[in-house]
C-alpha cells in the first residue's frame, strides 16, 4: 500500500464502543475514517469469546434505558441499533437482587414499582424510598446530554462534587454508625450494586450511581448471544459509509508534524490525518507521544490520575439443564458495609453473579460469570509477566481465589460446583493485558467528588485536532460511552448540529 493511501480525514485509535460510535458518526458525515485496532477482533469490551462452544461476554453484562423514548434508545436509534439487536428485558420485579448476609432485596424496573417492591422489606421507609427515586429523577434531569439537550448552565456540576456515600448515608438519618462505617440496611441495599461503578466510600461522586441507576430502573436489558452483535452492526455502518477498520494494527507512536498527526503502528506503517481521536486510556496515549507536545502540567496530571479497582472473574460452562437461568443479576455482600470490599482481609466478601441470556427458552442457563472487585496489588508480583508465562505460583493463586469465590457463591446457590462442566478464571493481569488499561482497571479513571475538575477529562485537548473518547469521557458503561462519543464528535462537527440529527432520527 502506498503512503498516500494511508491519509485520512480522521484516525481513531481503538475499536471499543467509543471508537466505533465516533467512527459511525463521522463516517455518516462523509469523513474518510480510519480505525486502528491492536487486536484481531474489533469491539474492545464488546467482544465475546467461546469456551466449549458457549459464548461469554467480556465487559458488557447489562444496560438500561432502552425502552422507546428512553435515553439510550434515543441515542442508539441514530446509530441504527435499536431495531437490529437481539435483546432480552430483565425481570421487572427485580433486575438486580441484592443479597446482604441472609436476606435478599429486589431492585425493580419502574420508579413506582421500585418503591413498591422494596416497601415490604422496609415498611417504615416509604418516605426515604420515594426520596431516593425522586432524587434520581432530579439529578438525571440536571444533566442535559442525558436528555439529549445542549449543555447550558452547568447545573450538573454540583452533583459531580457531592459524595455518593454521603447521599446514601442520609437515607438512614436515624443511624449513627461508629468508626465511620455505615450499617444502615436501606442505604446498603440501594448501594448494593455499586460494583457497576466501582463504588468507593472516599471518592465516588453522586452523579455516577444516580445516572446509572436511573437508567437501569427505567428499563434493564441483556444481549442475547453476546454483545459482539453491537460491534458488528456499528462496523457494518462504518464500512458502508466508506470508513476503514484495520485490525492487528496496534498504535505505538503519535507524532505531530506541523498540523498533521502521524500515527505509527506495530507492523511498521504510518497513518496520517489532521484529526486524531484516541479511545485508548489517556495516560497510555500520552506516553506514546513526545512529552513536549502537551504542557508538563497536563501530562503530569493525566499520568498521575488514579484508576478504579480491577476484578477477578470466574467463567463457568454449566452442565446441561443443571442450573436455572436467572433473568436478574445477583449481588451478594456478607455484611452491611457494601463499600470497598476489595481491600478487606478474607477476600472475597462480595460478588456479582450473572447468567448470560440463553438463545433457547428451556429455563436453564448455559453459562455463568461470577465477578468480584480485586485490587491490582494482589497480582503485582507478576506485573512484568504475560499470559501463558506467569509460572506455577500464579496458577495456584488463580485456583485458590476461584475456589474461594465459588465457596462463597455456593452458600447462596447450593450445588453450584456440581453443576460446573468447565471453568477458568481471570485476574487484574488478564484484564490489563486484554484492555490495555493500567492495572486492569474496570472503569478507567477514578472520578473524585473532592477533585471533580482534576478527575474529569474533556474530549477536546489544547492540541487542535486531538481528542479523547471512551469510558474516561463523561461516564463509563454503554450509555456513558455513547454520550462521551457524542461529546467528542460534537467538538468536530458541532454539538448542536449533531444533537439535532440524533433527536430527529
Amino acid at each position: 500500500m502506498k503512503s498516500h493511501d494511508l491519509k485520512y480525514d480522521v484516525i481513531i485509535a481503538g475499536s471499543g464502543l467509543g471508537g466505533l460510535l465516533c467512527g459511525s458518526i463521522l463516517a455518516k458525515e462523509g469523513m474518510h475514517v480510519c480505525i486502528l485496532e491492536k487486536s484481531r477482533k474489533a469491539g474492545g469490551c464488546l467482544q465475546t469469546f467461546k469456551r466449549k462452544g458457549v459464548v461469554f461476554d467480556t465487559g458488557v453484562h447489562y444496560f438500561g434505558g432502552m425502552d422507546p423514548g428512553q435515553t439510550l434508545h434515543r441515542y442508539w436509534d441514530y446509530f441504527g441499533l435499536t431495531k437490529s439487536l437481539e435483546l432480552e428485558r430483565m425481570n421487572r420485579d427485580g433486575f438486580d437482587i441484592i443479597g446482604i448476609s441472609d436476606r435478599e432485596y429486589p431492585m425493580a424496573i419502574g420508579f413506582d414499582h421500585f418503591v413498591e417492591q422494596l416497601l415490604p422489606h422496609f415498611p417504615s421507609e416509604k418516605e426515604n424510598l420515594e426520596k431516593y427515586t425522586c432524587s434520581l429523577k432530579v439529578i438525571s434531569a440536571g444533566f442535559p446530554l442525558y436528555n439529549l439537550e445542549l449543555p447550558k448552565d452547568h447545573t450538573e456540576e454540583k452533583y459531580r462534587s457531592q459524595s455518593a456515600f454521603d447521599f446514601f448515608y442520609a437515607l438512614n438519618e436515624s443511624e449513627n454508625p461508629s468508626d465511620g462505617i455505615h450499617t444502615g440496611r436501606l442505604s446498603s441495599v440501594l448501594a448494593g450494586n455499586n460494583l457497576i461503578y466501582a463504588g468507593n466510600r472516599k471518592h465516588t461522586p453522586l452523579h455516577l450511581p444516580a445516572l446509572i441507576n436511573h437508567s437501569f430502573i427505567s428499563s434493564a436489558w441483556r444481549t442475547v448471544g453476546g454483545s459482539a452483535q453491537i460491534a458488528e452492526k456499528l462496523m457494518e455502518g462504518i464500512l458502508s459509509n466508506g470508513g476503514e477498520i484495520h485490525l492487528d494494527e496496534e498504535v505505538i507512536g503519535i507524532c505531530l508534524n506541523e498540523d498533521e498527526f502521524e500515527v505509527m503502528t506495530k507492523p511498521g506503517r504510518c497513518f496520517t490525518s489532521k484529526k486524531f481521536i484516541s479511545g485508548i486510556h489517556p495516560a497510555k496515549t500520552l506516553k506514546m507521544m513526545e512529552p513536549t507536545v502537551f504542557r508538563k502540567t497536563f501530562f503530569k496530571r493525566i499520568t498521575n490520575l488514579k484508576n478504579t479497582v480491577s476484578s477477578f472473574a470466574v467463567y463457568i460452562v454449566l452442565k446441561d439443564r443443571s442450573f436455572p437461568y436467572l433473568d436478574h443479576n445477583y449481588y451478594y455482600h456478607s455484611t452491611d458495609d457494601v463499600w470497598n470490599e476489595s481491600n478487606r482481609e478474607g477476600w472475597p466478601s462480595g460478588y456479582m453473579l450473572h447468567t448470560p441470556a440463553p438463545a433457547s427458552e428451556d429455563g436453564f442457563a448455559r453459562n455463568m460469570i461470577i465477578l468480584a472487585a480485586m485490587p491490582f496489588k494482589k497480582v503485582k508480583k507478576w506485573e512484568d509477566t504475560r499470559k501463558g508465562n506467569r509460572g506455577s505460583e500464579y496458577l495456584e493463586f488463580k485456583d485458590h481465589f476461584a475456589a474461594s469465590l465459588l465457596e462463597l457463591a455456593e452458600q447462596r446457590f447450593p450445588g453450584l460446583r456440581s453443576a460446573i462442566s468447565y471453568m477458568e478464571a481471570s485476574t487484574p493481569l488478564t484484564w490489563r493485558d486484554y484492555t490495555g488499561i493500567p492495572e486492569g482497571s474496570m472503569y478507567g479513571i477514578e472520578r473524585d467528588y473532592q477533585d471533580p475538575l482534576i478527575t474529569t477529562l474533556l474530549p477536546a485537548t489544547k492540541i487542535p485536532g486531538f481528542y479523547f473518547t471512551g469510558q474516561n469521557i463523561s461516564l463509563h458503561g454503554m450509555l456513558g460511552v455513547t454520550i462521551g462519543a457524542v461529546l467528542t464528535c460534537g467538538e468536530i462537527i458541532g454539538l448542536e448540529y449533531l444533537l439535532n440529527n440524533i433527536r430527529n432520527t
